[in-house]
């Protein structure tokens, strides 16, 4: 609970889906296993219509903290390539607006974020970087080790615990961007979280998808909660 007693609100930018069960047009479509791990960890989940990204800065001033979600490919021209490989998916130009504006705004006030799978390449590409547009093998239903790099902030957070990573990529950081220092790896050297060695707020990134396990599994979980606390803090 922060000062007020209220759960401290964590904006999540919603995802378009051209269908959904029950719906009978387009959706705006929020992982429940997110949102549920928000909740879980003491947040209040804020479901952010993804539009007019140029008021990003008054519309999260009520929020807490972010959750940047997974969801479809951002375009490479916003990393700097001008081509795009056959295997691109979901690609949506509003999309990408939204969550560039959201990431620069939250980075640039310090206002605590997590950054999830589509979320950390999101970061990746404000800061500069760029992305790896196909891995082969990718890492889409795999579940894998991770090497954390001790003394991290997300070492910390999963107390220095063995994580095993729930991934669905086919893309990843390639360079990094300006201050992202990668805190662990996959056995194929994919970098798999990132942290910024100037942030001027809480920022953590991990390419897999906590939140597939965070129900059942404490180290999961544990980065939910880890932003819910930092959202909280004075």
């Amino acid at each position: 609970m922060n000062a007020s007693g209220l759960r401290p609100l964590i904006a999540l930018p919603c995802r378009f889906s051209e269908s959904a069960s029950a719906l009978r047009y387009r959706a705006e479509v929020t992982a429940r296993a997110l949102a549920e791990a928000v909740w879980r960890g003491g947040g209040e989940p804020f479901m952010m219509h993804p539009a007019a990204p140029e008021d990003v800065a008054s519309r999260l001033a009520r929020c807490d903290g972010v959750l940047l979600p997974g969801g479809g490919d951002l375009h490479p021209r916003h990393y700097g390539d001008a081509d795009e490989h056959e295997t691109l998916y979901d690609v949506d130009e509003d999309q990408d607006a939204f969550d560039l504006a959201i990431a620069r705004h939250a980075l640039g006030a310090g206002l605590p974020l997590l950054a999830v799978c589509r979320g950390l390449q999101v970061v990746n590409a404000v800061r500069g970087g760029t992305l790896r547009q196909h891995m082969e093998p990718d890492h889409r239903h795999v579940v894998h080790p991770v090497a954390v790099t001790p003394g991290t902030l997300l070492a910390k957070i999963v107390e220095d615990a063995q994580v095993s990573a729930s991934c669905y990529h086919h893309q990843a950081a390639e360079t990094l961007g300006a201050g992202l220092v990668p805190v662990a790896r996959a056995a194929d050297g994919t970098v798999e979280a990132v942290e910024l060695d100037d942030a001027p707020g809480w920022f953590l990134g991990v390419q897999w998808h906590p939140e597939d396990t965070a129900g059942t599994d404490p180290v999961q979980q544990a980065i939910f909660t880890a932003l819910i606390e930092a959202s909280t803090a004075p």
